[in-house]
């Protein structure tokens, strides 16, 4: 049986060469990304503090330097090999990024809260443990908080949701479910990707 310590150490793994091409190919089926940071600043005009959870290479933590100039921003990621691209794209925004290697297995804020928490393309990858991990995020959420998540939703075709789970992700229409169970959803869309072959999601949501 898998535990949340065997799969993030498989991802450790799979991550240590996919580092290299991440950004060459996800931007062919990642879709959504840039509208949720779009969407997201509806919610929260001018938040204090931002987390990223499975930031990756830091495409998105520079997005949301632009787009909130006067925000502290830190990205989490398990992989030391990701981290290392997103290094790179987020220096010259200096002390108000921060870079956490670490899986999000226990709460990162200590006072100050966060005021936007992002999962793009992470929570489907986390398996076991994204119950968990939805839970922890409602402990680092300040009051007027949200949870912003882009991911892959569902497909209707049994080998491609096959060929996904051997990428490490999970496509079943799991998500939606747990994120309603935790939090008032303020925004949820579903669009297609490549026409019927997945549909992914969009979501921000407050805690109840």
């Amino acid at each position: 049986m898998s535990t949340p310590s065997t799969s993030y150490a498989s991802l450790k793994d799979y991550y240590r060469w996919h580092a290299r091409i991440y950004d060459l190919t996800r931007w062919a089926f990642l879709f959504g990304r840039a509208r949720l940071i779009q969407r997201v600043s509806d919610h929260v005009i001018s938040p204090a503090r931002i987390l990223e959870i499975g930031c990756g290479t830091g495409r998105n933590l520079a997005a949301l330097a632009e787009r909130f100039p006067h925000a502290q921003i830190t990205g989490l990621d398990l992989s030391s090999d990701m981290l290392e691209r997103a290094k790179s794209k987020v220096e010259c925004y200096g002390s108000r990024m921060v870079l956490l290697h670490r899986a999000y297995d226990a709460p990162v804020a200590t006072d100050a809260k966060f005021d936007i928490m992002i999962f793009s393309y992470s929570l489907s990858m986390i398996n076991p443990g994204f119950d968990d991990v939805l839970r922890i995020c409602k402990t680092d959420l300040s009051p007027i908080g949200v949870v912003a998540v882009v991911d892959f939703h569902d497909s209707r075709w049994t080998w491609f949701r096959r060929w996904m789970g051997v990428n490490h992700v999970r496509m079943d229409g799991h998500l939606l479910a747990e994120l309603n169970r935790h939090f008032d959803g303020h925004l949820c869309q579903i669009q297609r990707g490549y026409a019927t072959l997945w549909r992914y999601l969009l979501y921000v949501g407050k805690c109840r």
